[in-house]
């Protein structure tokens, strides 16, 4: 499960005010030992512009605009809670399965849209102010295979990892919708909205899963269930041109989300000694400052030796085999989530970007292969897709998948 994605900062995380409706009383923590979604506000300058409120004057609460050239929900800052939805396009001919498939995208668009807006038709959504709303929607590898759709050539399914325990009715599917909120009832309402267009339009329900975010002062770094302090790094707007978006040409506002549904041994994991715990991460649990480091926000050294000669960071730490010093300097943007859904299944909700899912597959091998945090993780449902384009006021999603 990679986790440590480089020292690049921003810290302008979103103020608790700005996300102002029906706020959920949200605990625990969205991943372990990386980057989640600060850095979606330096990302966000280039395509979408900030709240700006006037000083001394209460935060303004505006819609987050879904049109625009990249989806909102990789764009905009991270919220804290999300729903996520699969769907399967039944199989009869390639021309009738594109013409479902246009039709499902249009449906979304509309649907989405407007739930986004600042007066939302519906009016479960009219009584509370802006929702914050964010979504993004994605195709699956074995749907873009089967209809020749235009993605990038990168772009295709997941091998098997060793240990993967994976349930093929919570994976995959032909497109992937993720809502982001400030608040459950939000979610709700909108994967209500959101599914009954989809379906409509021809698709069929797959699978759903809810995931939240501690709520968290600005500045102060989240903890996820291990307890571990969370959201460290991500990659800055170069960063993410380089690494994140998809290259010049038509799928240069795309990027590719790799989703893992990870169950976690909470309680067998705060069984063991503290310094056994940091050993295991790599980091110290108290204040998430690296082994090898004095500050939480230093590049963890994976080269570093004591006297002795081992590993400052051991070699099995978990961000020590998660460095993107192995990949080339190679980031993901990591917005993921924790989820509970009871006391013997919880765990984090993986979701990273990335421009190729090749990315993912080696580092995943890596953790596999040597991580000292398998013993408490299992990797339980897994989803790849490419995130389509963002679409103009009078454009619908996914038009470049035809060309």
């Amino acid at each position: 499960m990679p986790t440590e994605q480089g020292n690049a900062q921003d810290s302008s995380r979103p103020a608790a005010t700005r996300f102002g409706r029906r706020r959920a009383l949200l605990a625990g923590g969205a991943v372990l030992a990386a980057g989640i979604g600060a850095a979606a506000d330096e990302l966000a300058r280039g395509d979408r512009t900030a709240d700006r409120a006037t000083p001394g004057a209460p935060p303004t609460e505006t819609a987050i605009p879904f049109h625009g050239a990249r989806q909102a929900g990789v764009m905009a800052p991270q919220q804290p809670a999300t729903h996520l939805l699969s769907f399967d396009l039944p199989r009869t001919s390639a021309a009738t399965d594109r013409k479902t498939l246009r039709g499902v995208l249009g449906a979304l668009t509309r649907t989405l849209a407007a739930a986004a807006s600042d007066t939302p038709p519906d009016p479960r959504l009219q009584d509370g102010g802006a929702s914050r709303l964010t979504s993004l929607v994605g195709i699956g590898p074995a749907l873009a295979a089967r209809l020749g759709l235009n993605v990038p050539a990168s772009f295709g399914e997941l091998p098997a990892f060793p240990g993967d325990r994976l349930d093929p009715h919570r994976s995959d599917g032909d497109l992937l919708v993720q809502l982001c909120a400030a608040d459950r009832w939000t979610l709700t309402v909108v994967a209500e909205l959101a599914d009954r267009a989809a379906h409509t339009a021809g698709a069929v329900p797959r699978w759903t899963q809810s995931g939240f975010m501690p709520h968290t002062a600005p500045g102060i770094t989240p903890r996820n269930l291990f307890g571990s302090k969370d959201g460290t790094a991500n990659p800055d707007h170069a960063a993410a041109e380089q690494w994140v978006w998809g290259p010049s040409g038509a799928h240069r506002d795309g990027t590719v989300l790799v989703y893992r549904r990870i169950r976690m041994d909470v309680t067998g994991f705060a069984a063991l000694p503290e310094n056994q715990r940091d050993q295991v991460i790599g980091r110290r649990a108290r204040d998430g400052v690296p082994l090898s480091g004095t500050a939480e926000h230093d590049e963890p050294d994976i080269f570093a030796k004591n006297p002795d000669g081992s590993y400052v960071i051991p070699a099995t730490a978990h961000v020590r085999l998660a460095s993107p010093r192995f990949d080339g300097g190679a980031r993901m943007l990591r917005r993921s989530y924790s989820y509970d859904d009871g006391p013997t299944d919880r765990g984090l909700l993986f979701c990273a970007f990335m421009r190729d899912p090749a990315q993912f597959t080696r580092v995943q091998n890596r953790l596999a292969a040597r991580d000292a945090l398998n013993p408490f993780l299992q990797h339980r449902a897994s989803a790849v897709a490419y995130v389509l384009p963002g679409a103009a006021p009078a454009g619908i999603l996914g038009e470049q998948l035809w060309t």
